[in-house]
């Protein structure tokens, strides 16, 4: 079965632990057990996702996201000005435009 275009399961598995040896796993990075449950009740106080509410739709929210990237500043990280609902969808999108998808830069917002 494959979950990813060319790669299958066990492919995909190895090539994610490599990603986190580089850049830590979502524990290290400060998604854990503190971080779930603030995601949880934001979600459940912002249900709707906000860049498709900008576009005249209603989806409901899946994700977190980090309006600023934090890069392991935790401040960044915790302050919940910095957050917005998206779905999965919109959160993925604006990943691979900030983070640079598929082997391309990256493009960093600009500060607000």
């Amino acid at each position: 079965m494959l979950t990813t275009p060319g790669y299958c399961d066990k492919h995909l598995r190895s090539i994610r632990r490599q990603q986190d040896e580089h850049r830590g796993s979502a524990a290290a990075r400060g998604y854990d057990a503190r971080w779930r449950k603030a995601r949880a009740l934001y979600l459940s106080r912002h249900p709707l996702c906000a860049e498709c509410r900008r576009q005249g739709r209603t989806v409901a929210a899946s994700v977190v996201d980090h309006i600023r990237p934090h890069k392991g500043n935790r401040t960044i990280f915790w302050d919940e000005r910095n957050w917005q609902a998206l779905c999965k969808p919109c959160h993925d999108a604006k990943t691979a435009r900030e983070d640079g998808g598929f082997g391309r830069p990256g493009k960093q917002p600009a500060d607000r």
